[in-house]
């Protein structure tokens, strides 16, 4: 049997759990109170790009601490080979910043530019 991370199961749990409560918002929106589903829906629009953002910077700094850390044990074992190894280093450390920056800019454009705000205006 194949075992199971223990982030797997956090993660599973995290997303049934969040898409549970949003699916259990629906039956809320009757008669009058579609005004207080549009102001939910804003306020939810602020809060997921603020957790988005605050995920995706912690574990590209996380990411990139551990990336460090095995760069400098590379350079630790075989001195000779620093040059690839800090080449390698910072084509990877770009790449996992832009990762947070493409999660800043997609956090952005649902603040700013909600394009699923057309349903409730």
């Amino acid at each position: 049997m194949k075992k199971v991370s223990l982030s797997t199961l956090w993660t599973t749990a995290l997303v049934l759990g969040l898409s549970s409560i949003a699916f259990a918002s629906e039956g809320a929106a009757e008669g009058g109170a579609t005004s207080m589903a549009a102001l939910d829906f804003f306020i939810w629009s602020v809060i997921a790009p603020g957790f988005g953002i605050a995920f995706a910077a912690g574990f590209c700094g996380l990411a990139q601490g551990m990336s460090l850390k095995a760069a400098v044990e590379g350079v630790a074992r075989n001195p000779e080979a620093s040059g690839k190894v800090t080449v390698t280093l910072i084509i990877g450390l770009a790449l996992i910043e832009s990762l947070c920056i493409y999660a800043l800019v997609v956090a952005l454009i649902i603040i700013y530019a909600n394009p699923a705000a057309k349903l409730f205006m």
